[in-house]
């Protein structure tokens, strides 16, 4: 066979084991046009056949459609035959939870999972509709379950989906790491070698009632405590909230009710799930315009705060009117304000336990467990390792990613989230404060933390490597007008943290530059922060904010 005679041969191989009529169709056209010669069929075929996607720490994610790098019926199953070899391999009795939520195809590539489960011999139950990742997160350790799966791309574009992997008993329902990962990842490929026509299914597993979806609620609105007591008063902020077209609005309403919020105001166009996400060109609310419509909601009902998830709502995103308009608050700045938040709940309950970020996110989080005699731990990016640090009360990445309550959930949940801050802001109400205020007297108790983040995307990825090996054999002695003391490089590894592409520049006013590739782009991402205590509240913010200004400009030209 010639190349293109094998890549199309591959292409029918694939298409044959296909269970999914609209994906093979999808192929046939692609090969019959590919078949007359046509460049950019061949070319597409190319893409769709060249690599695997590949599973690792995130599980599986990617564009929907035929082809081994695409997300499909065929992947699927072959992740979870593979998962349920490693299961079984691991346990005498394995069990399963699964969950999904409102993307396309993510009920059939649960339902997919649960049949080459169950015939594997691993008990199997799934959620009984599309659910937030953070109740497929708590399903773990509530049912003590051996693992869990949920069905989400998250905040991706709407035509991504993917396959999330969660490990009960000693991993405390915790994401995968390495090297289990690499495990999973050789069973799927092993699982990959015979047609997925041939993997045995089974209707024996069972859907969940709403135990575990009441007992979410419950839990998770109890986090309010009393502060929705001020409702009484009148005086509990008036809120708006989005879902973002995923499936955040039922489970949060339900919660937001039971902690005896006054209802948020939704965003009517957005609280549907709806896999084209039609209102948002990204579903992300990290993205500029994708709370378009929750500030114009709020505007038209002079709200006092505007709440996102994201469509799985593992994260959240906060918003406060201003003099020009709604600003969204950093991932920072709500983690400062929530691991203030917990720090103040431990001294109350006289516990001790660590506080705990991504090594990305701001310093001003060790700087709250200082002050409260609390433990810090800084960790690679990536809540799966958030989640996993001991004795945990509070843990956060900038990525709109928080931990309000790791007795409950080892994951990002966006709903227990929400419910912290509400009722901080509930409290702030009460006392006729608000969160603009707040985050002032952060500044003035412990210090001005700025932030800012530079996302280079590259067509080609060698260009990222290029980027950060010229980094490393010319280090800059002066970034804009701030002269660097060292550089952190952690390519053999530094201190407890593995290997990896990552630079870290200190300044000798104290401020840090981070340098990594993006995890799930082709992006060099850029990670500036900086600080100040001299002076009052306002110059404090002014010094740390410019500071930023600088190095941000700085590393910009350097990278250009």
């Amino acid at each position: 066979m010639t190349g293109d005679d094998a890549l199309v041969a591959a292409a029918r191989a694939w298409r044959d084991q296909d269970p999914d009529v609209e994906t093979r169709d999808e192929l046939d056209a692609v090969v019959a046009a590919a078949e007359t010669g046509d460049a950019d069929a061949v070319a597409d075929l190319h893409d769709r056949f060249d690599t695997r996607l590949a599973f690792g720490t995130a599980g599986l994610r990617g564009a929907l459609g035929a082809g081994s790098a695409r997300m499909n019926r065929v992947l699927v199953a072959q992740a979870a035959a593979g998962f349920a070899a490693f299961l079984t391999g691991r346990e005498e009795a394995p069990s399963i939870v699964i969950g999904y939520d409102g993307r396309k195809n993510s009920a059939v590539f649960a339902r997919d999972t649960a049949e080459i489960m169950a015939a594997a011999g691993v008990r199997t139950t799934i959620l009984p509709r599309a659910l937030p990742t953070p109740v497929l997160a708590f399903a773990v350790r509530h049912l003590d379950v051996s693992a869990g799966v949920m069905v989400t791309a998250s905040h991706n574009p709407a035509r991504d989906n993917g396959y999330k992997v969660y490990l009960g008993g000693v991993d405390a329902g915790s994401q995968i790491v390495s090297p289990v990962d690499a495990e999973i990842a050789a069973r799927i490929d092993d699982a990959a070698t015979r047609p997925v026509s041939e993997l045995p299914r089974s209707d024996d597993w069972t859907e969940s009632g709403d135990e575990v979806v009441d007992e979410y609620v419950r839990r998770t609105a109890a986090l309010a405590g009393t502060a929705a007591a001020g409702s009484a008063s009148g005086r509990q902020p008036r809120v708006v909230y989005t879902a973002m077209h995923g499936v955040g609005w039922e489970v949060a309403r339900r919660v937001f009710a039971q902690a005896g919020f006054v209802e948020p105001i939704p965003v009517a166009e957005q609280s549907a799930p709806d896999p084209e996400f039609p209102t948002v060109a990204f579903p992300n609310p990290e993205e500029p315009g994708a709370l378009d419509l929750a500030f114009a909601t709020a505007d038209r009902v002079s709200a006092d705060l505007v709440i996102a998830n994201d469509p799985d709502a593992d994260r959240l995103a906060v918003a406060v009117p201003t003099t020009d308009g709604w600003r969204r608050l950093s991932g920072n700045e709500v983690g400062a304000l929530l691991g203030w938040r917990a720090a103040e709940r431990a001294r109350r309950d006289d516990v001790d336990g660590t506080l705990a970020a991504s090594i990305v996110s701001s310093p001003a989080l060790r700087e709250v467990a200082r002050r409260y005699g609390l433990d810090y731990a800084d960790t690679l990016t990536g809540f799966k390792w958030v989640s996993r640090v001991g004795g945990l009360l509070f843990g956060y990445e900038e990525a709109l990613g928080y931990l309000v309550d790791p007795q409950k959930i080892r994951d990002k949940d966006g709903i227990s989230a929400a419910v912290d801050f509400l009722a901080l802001a509930a409290e702030l109400a009460a006392e006729g404060s608000t969160v603009a205020e707040h985050l002032t007297a952060f500044d003035e108790r412990f210090g001005a933390y700025a932030s800012s983040q530079i996302s280079l995307r590259v067509d080609d990825l060698s260009d990222i490597a290029r980027l950060t090996g010229r980094l490393r054999e010319a280090p800059p002695a002066t970034v804009g007008s701030r002269r660097v003391d060292r550089i952190d490089d952690f390519r053999d590894g530094f201190g407890a943290f593995p290997p990896g592409d990552v630079l870290r520049l200190w300044f000798t006013d104290g401020s840090r530059v981070i340098v990594r590739p993006s995890g799930t782009e082709p992006k060099l991402k850029v990670y500036v922060d900086a600080s100040s205590t001299e002076g009052d509240a306002a110059s404090r913010r002014a010094a740390a904010e410019a500071a930023v200004a600088d190095l941000d400009a700085g590393m910009r030209e350097l990278l250009h």
